[in-house]
């Protein structure tokens, strides 16, 4: 039987070359969300099941979709068990990220590498979706979601190191915050123990991972005091770039603070490597005696005396989150503005 050639239109035709390829791709996305969905259905039920939770809702009718509604409003997610609150659906690495932990994209890469926990289950899918109040593990440790999100502006001053415990006893950066919040704060990047200066410090990992990735280049000017006048020779040197043990490095941005004193230099550079300011001028044979960082992308020290701290208020915040053009690589020329700040 002979089909009429009116009605091939109709008959599913047999793909070849990239329509082919196209459609393995949409039947592999297929089953890839399918097992994703499944996945989440099982863990759902696990949930439900470990704190007994017994849903029995009408699956169709306007009074279904009304009760499902009123659930997922983030107001009303509470646990019928526990009274535990349930934030909106959210993928795991954003949630971990949301704990302070870390940043997305190493979220990310610690679900892939199978050391983050969802009730017990090893969980490999970074967007696997979770409500805020499951049992959720990194390395073993439970963590939980940061609900006060603070952002301490600190002017560190010599002697005290940027880490939350030292061997040997000595002053950290923390005991100078200690009474400033009950959360659990980290600090964004380091200075050295006799850098002085702006140092953020905040409980929100998502920020923190941004301010110190390279690729948005955050600036850093700081005030550096030499123990000799700077040449001229060694000024354009600095400006043109330099090679260090780890590579090629160029200031952004290089002004003498006083003109009578050239022992005192302002530079802006946005590389985050360690020790980069002193390794630059000891390179050329400086002693750096004093180093003090006048700005850390929008933030100054304007204000704060040194060894206290403030809280950043809601503008500095807004500033931050949107990575404004005014503290990414600004026109190098605007730099020396703010020297001395």
């Amino acid at each position: 039987m002979t089909t009429n050639k009116g009605f091939e239109k109709f008959i599913k035709p047999e793909f070849k070359g990239a329509k082919k390829k196209e459609a393995i791709r949409q039947e592999k996305r297929k089953i890839k969300a399918e097992a994703k969905a499944a996945g989440d259905e099982a863990r759902r039920k696990k949930w439900e099941q470990q704190r007994g939770i017994d849903v029995k809702q009408p699956t169709t009718g306007f009074k279904s979709q009304a009760i499902e509604k009123n659930n997922t409003h983030p107001k009303n997610q509470l646990s019928t068990r526990n009274q535990e609150p349930v934030i909106e659906q959210m993928p795991l690495n954003k949630f971990i990220a949301y704990c302070g932990i870390c940043g997305r994209r190493e979220a990310a890469e610690m679900v892939k590498q199978g050391l983050v926990t969802v009730n017990g289950d090893v969980v490999y899918e970074p967007g696997c979706k979770v409500r805020g109040n499951e049992d959720v593990k990194v390395k073993g440790k439970k963590i939980f979601l940061q609900r006060n999100l603070v952002y301490i502006l600190l002017n560190k001053p010599k002697d005290y190191l940027t880490t939350a415990k030292d061997p040997e006893g000595r002053k950290t950066v923390y005991d100078l915050v200690k009474g400033a919040t009950k959360e659990r704060v980290y600090s964004v990047g380091r200075l050295d123990r006799n850098t002085t200066g702006v140092l953020l410090l905040t409980n929100d990992g998502e920020l923190a991972q941004k301010l110190t990735h390279p690729s948005f280049e955050i600036k850093k000017i700081y005030e550096v005091k030499l123990d000799k006048p700077l040449t001229k020779r060694d000024f354009d040197t600095i400006a043109n770039g330099i090679t260090l043990e780890d590579g090629f490095v160029k200031a952004d941005a290089l002004a003498f603070i006083d003109a009578k004193d050239k022992s005192i230099v302002g530079i802006e550079i946005h590389s985050g490597r360690n020790r980069i300011v002193r390794r630059i001028f000891e390179q050329l044979g400086y002693d750096v005696r004093n180093l003090d960082r006048v700005m850390f992308a929008n933030l100054t020290k304007k204000n704060v005396e040194r060894g206290k701290w403030r809280m950043l208020n809601e503008k500095e915040v807004r500033l931050l989150k949107y990575m404004n053009q005014s503290f990414t690589r600004k026109n190098k020329y605007e730099a020396g503005n703010n020297l001395g700040d």
